[in-house]
């Protein structure tokens, strides 16, 4: 399997710096940000749990892109021609073993600090947990990996999602409602936007590698379709939780996050297969950690 001479070698902690992929964090701080300004707005704030909360998930996160790099390589996905950030088993910078060790320590750390939230709130924290850490590594391993035949959507957007928010509003508040898994779908729509942008640079990539991503499945057309109606709908979820519940109505002011993405959007819907993209995964990522922030002060005022 061929490497990428082109890579500058790099060595110690930049190597796992790198790996972990630091810009995908939002992505996992962003739904327990939320969950958490829901339950104290609820009069049911725990700092401790939340904190437990927040550190699971950056670490079930770490996980599963420690995973999805080794898993990547060892099925071909990860070449030479890779147009997105520099993964650590392609490059060489770590052996595969070296990779697999490391995603089984980070999940197993996830399992750890998860015991004290399974001491809290019971059975439905350890489903939670088990099955994040289960789909992280299902997410491009296992006998029908779901990045490689189109189902990584799904399981973002529920992951990422309600099952993060109402997930980190349970673990305080010890109850849920129809409301917070509501809130959560936003940022799992924009969680989804993410995810859509990598597959719309490496769609040419993955579908030589046989990764049948909803964008090679699809195509541009369909990918940029995701990209708009993900961030529009993510941005009007507040919008309906004021007139169902008519209260919370400074949460609006997330609307307000469509500005940021019009660049992005102008990107998406003019070029495709490209490492431009690389700037808008970037942006994006920033756009859902504004959203989380946004939609908390508003909820909370």
């Amino acid at each position: 399997m061929k490497k990428a001479p082109e890579k500058a070698m790099v060595s110690g902690w930049k190597v796992w710096w790198l790996a972990l992929r630091p810009k995908t964090l939002w992505a996992a701080a962003a739904p327990v940000i939320m969950g958490s300004a829901m339950a104290q707005h609820d009069g049911m704030g725990h700092w401790p749990a939340a904190l437990a909360a927040l550190l699971g998930a950056l670490l079930i996160q770490i996980g599963t892109n420690f995973a999805n790099d080794y898993y990547d390589y060892v099925q071909g996905a990860d070449t030479g021609e890779r147009l997105g950030p520099t993964r650590a088993t392609q490059a060489g910078w770590v052996t595969p073993e070296t990779m697999k060790r490391a995603f089984i320590l980070v999940f197993a750390l996830a399992f750890l600090v998860g015991l004290y939230l399974i001491w809290r709130g019971g059975w439905p924290v350890l489903a939670i947990g088990l099955s994040s850490i289960l789909f992280g590594i299902l997410y491009t391993g296992g006998p029908y990996p779901l990045g490689y035949n189109g189902l990584a959507d799904v399981f973002v957007l529920i992951f990422f999602g309600p099952v993060a928010v109402g997930g980190t509003y349970y673990v305080q508040a010890l109850e849920i409602n129809s409301t917070v898994i509501m809130a959560g779908l936003a940022p799992g729509l924009i969680s989804t936007a993410l995810l859509t942008v990598n597959n719309l640079r490496d769609i040419t990539t993955d579908r030589e590698a046989g990764k049948r991503t909803l964008a090679v499945r699809f195509g541009v057309g369909f990918a940029r379709a995701e990209y708009l109606v993900s961030i529009l709908i993510a941005c009007l979820i507040p919008v309906v939780l004021v007139w169902k519940n008519q209260e919370n109505h400074y949460s609006v002011i997330t609307l307000l996050v469509l500005l940021m993405a019009i660049p992005s959007i102008k990107t998406v819907f003019r070029i495709s297969g490209s490492p431009l993209l690389n700037q808008v995964l970037a942006d994006t990522g920033k756009m859902l950690f504004v959203y989380s922030v946004v939609f908390s002060i508003g909820w909370l005022l």
